[in-house]
């Protein structure tokens, strides 16, 4: 008989990419007008593709057991996953700001506007709890865990959706810089290799750690 678990969850992602293929389709490809505009979309962009592969080396570790490979992987993508969180909330900010350059450029899709917000606290409470429970284990309580777990499982919906959605423009972003000479592609792929050198020297930091997390057998 198959783990219903398993079943669910399944389902779960399954309609969440169902619901990023749909936004996908609408979401306006156009190149935005204003360097400045293009350039912070370039820079998400770049991140991105960057992250997809930690990401989900991250998700496998945290599903099957191994928690120093996923803790560490957590530290190598806590400055990269800040640099994305950054650059998105600075084009979030401005444009419901009034900033007339982000203005021109088109709202953002209804479904970033909706899950953004939801994805990027996700995110924070993900990473902190998880920092949390590697530097302190459950010396501040074992409700940490479950807010951890939680917050996993709301990530991991809307980071299905985010990915779906943005799956065919991030590498073209990412790519838009050897195309042309946009002002700053220097500076982007600086703040991308500055993140994850930062993220590689902050895992290597933490392997001589002695994490006084251990997860308890009744907790799985």
């Amino acid at each position: 008989m198959p783990d219903l678990k398993l079943v669910l969850a399944l389902a779960v992602i399954g309609v969440a990419a169902f619901v990023g293929t749909w936004a996908a389709r609408r979401t306006p490809e156009g190149v935005a007008s204003d360097p400045g505009v293009d350039g912070n979309a370039r820079l998400t962009g770049y991140v991105a593709v960057v992250l997809l592969i930690p990401l989900a080396a991250e998700v496998f570790t945290g599903v099957r057991p191994g928690l120093v490979p996923h803790a560490l992987i957590g530290f190598f993508l806590i400055p990269v996953v800040s640099l994305k969180l950054g650059s998105v909330s600075y084009r979030f900010s401005r444009y419901y700001a009034g900033d007339p350059r982000y203005r021109a450029s088109g709202p953002p899709h209804p479904i970033a506007r909706l899950i953004g917000p939801a994805l990027v606290v996700a995110t924070v409470i993900l990473f902190g709890t998880g920092v949390e429970l590697w530097l302190f284990g459950f010396q501040l309580g074992e409700e940490w865990l479950t807010w951890h777990k939680l917050a996993f499982v709301l990530w991991i919906v809307l980071m299905a959706i985010h990915v779906v959605a943005y799956l065919r423009r991030a590498p073209d972003l990412a790519l838009a810089d050897s195309r042309d000479g946009l002002q700053g592609a220097a500076m982007r792929r600086s703040l991308v290799v500055a993140g994850l050198l930062f993220g590689a020297a902050l895992a290597i930091a933490m392997l001589p750690f002695a994490s006084p997390f251990t997860l308890l057998p009744d907790m799985g």
